[in-house]
């Protein structure tokens, strides 16, 4: 487990993370048959080509998807138990098969369960960035995360 319990989280806290991945044309493609998108901005490289883009653009759901899973490893790995929801969800550059994407997440909000004595909620601003640092997505995202057990 390397992931932060709730008590390891401060406000303003910023991680840069390590882990970068290319998306391949067939992440998308899988991507999009998987979950039964067939738009034609997605799977159609010839009806792309009459497009403002001119070719496929990622479904942004895996850009998505991917920009959070990159944190993962720094934040959260084996500490959250849910999701609570994701607000203010922006995409405001394509992302295209050959793009290599990174992440940033700053820790936005603390607050100690309500319901729960051994867990807290986390606001995370998570952004992804393409290889020329252009902001591709961000989202702000609240985690119901772990305490630390005693002991640990």
């Amino acid at each position: 487990m390397t992931g932060r319990w709730f008590e390891e989280f401060i406000v303003g806290q910023t991680f840069e993370h390590e882990i970068r991945r290319t998306v391949l044309e067939a992440d998308s493609m899988w991507f999009s048959n998987a979950t039964y998108n067939p738009a034609p901005i997605h799977i159609d490289a010839e009806y792309c080509k009459g497009t403002e883009f001119g070719r496929p653009l990622v479904n942004s759901i895996f850009t998505l998807g991917l920009v959070i899973g990159l944190s993962i490893q720094d934040t959260t790995l084996g500490t959250t138990i849910a999701n609570l929801g994701m607000t203010e969800t922006l995409f405001p550059h394509p992302v295209f098969a050959g793009d290599t994407l990174h992440s940033r997440t700053t820790v936005k909000e603390i607050r100690a369960s309500k319901s729960r004595p051994t867990a807290g909620i986390v606001t995370f601003l998570h952004e992804g960035l393409n290889q020329k640092n252009e902001l591709v997505c961000s989202t702000v995202r609240q985690a119901l995360m772990m305490k630390r057990p005693e002991g640990k």
